[in-house]
């Protein structure tokens, strides 16, 4: 409980991998938050899928065996290579199975100073309501003035918490999120009416081109037709757009400013979808469709790596 806010603080589960850098740096940012030191941090620790990644592996596990500065610190290093997607499936599983609630970051995330504040307060504001499924601290670079906290029936992965009964849902099986998604004929607005693809998301990963948690997440919440709240301006930003990651795409489009200000959970938000938000992402990701030329120079630079 936070001396600060009178607060129920949730754990946070922090997922790495190979690479030391970005970890320190993601520890680093977060610790510059107030509520760092009164929470418990618990690091999945994936293992090497090759020999290439050995080195990174290991220079990551040292480092994090040095981390302090929060209530405590537990290291979970993997024996085996659990991949990206079932890392975070089994992690966020057993720390909710155990604490009822969490946040989530992977290891290319920079947080804002008031990130856990804001987190906290409206996981601690909407656990008991069933409406809405998860708390968010990203935002994309919207062109067009948000409101100060806003609902959307979506999901996103960099930066964000839920709670046990909300985990529930989670359905790790594409093939039968998408047959009730084409079913229902909610394809068009499943791809926020056709401006992303996120059909085809799920279909790289349903035919193993990807192993993305974060596309079933978004489905499984989507066809419960749940809210999710987030902040008005980001207070996440992506650290991992230098095709070092595990799934490395062409990603610049997601960098933001981070709020340099608290984004204080709103008493009386309407329980609803906010349409002109929504109308707003709508329009912005229609103007980040990558042009074919940066696709295929991002395969090569894959390829060559």
């Amino acid at each position: 409980m936070s001396q600060h806010l009178n607060l129920k603080l949730a754990p946070i589960a922090l997922f790495t991998y190979n690479r030391p850098r970005h970890t320190r740096e993601t520890i680093e940012a977060l610790l510059l938050n107030d509520l760092a030191s009164e929470s418990d941090l618990i690091i999945f620790s994936d293992a090497a899928k090759n020999d290439a990644a050995i080195n990174g592996v290991n220079e990551t596990r040292q480092y994090l065996k040095t981390i302090t500065g929060f209530r405590s610190v537990q290291i979970i290093e993997r024996e085996s290579n659990y991949g990206l997607g079932n890392n975070i499936i089994d992690g966020v599983s057993k720390v909710i199975g155990e604490f009822e609630r969490i946040i989530v970051l992977e290891d290319d995330l920079l947080t804002s100073p008031y990130f856990l504040r804001f987190m906290n307060e409206g996981l601690n504001k909407y656990e008991y309501i069933d409406d809405v499924i998860s708390v968010h601290g990203y935002v994309y670079p919207i062109k067009g003035e948000l409101p100060e906290n806003f609902f959307l029936i979506h999901t996103d992965s960099l930066g964000w918490g839920t709670w046990k009964r909300a985990w529930n849902i989670f359905n790790p099986n594409g093939q039968e999120i998408l047959d009730q998604i084409e079913q229902k004929n909610l394809s068009k607005e499943f791809n926020f009416n056709s401006s992303y693809n996120f059909i085809k998301m799920l279909k790289k990963q349903i035919n193993g081109e990807n192993n993305s948690w974060a596309i079933r997440w978004y489905g499984s919440a989507f066809l419960e037709n749940k809210l999710s709240l987030f902040p008005q301006k980001s207070l996440v930003f992506h650290n991992g757009g230098d095709n070092t990651g595990t799934n490395c795409v062409y990603d610049s489009w997601l960098d933001v400013n981070l709020s340099e200000k608290e984004i204080p959970v709103l008493e009386n938000l309407p329980l609803e979808e906010n349409k002109k938000v929504r109308y707003l992402y709508e329009c912005f990701f229609n103007t980040v469709k990558i042009p074919l030329t940066i696709k295929i120079k991002n395969k090569l630079i894959r390829l060559w790596r």
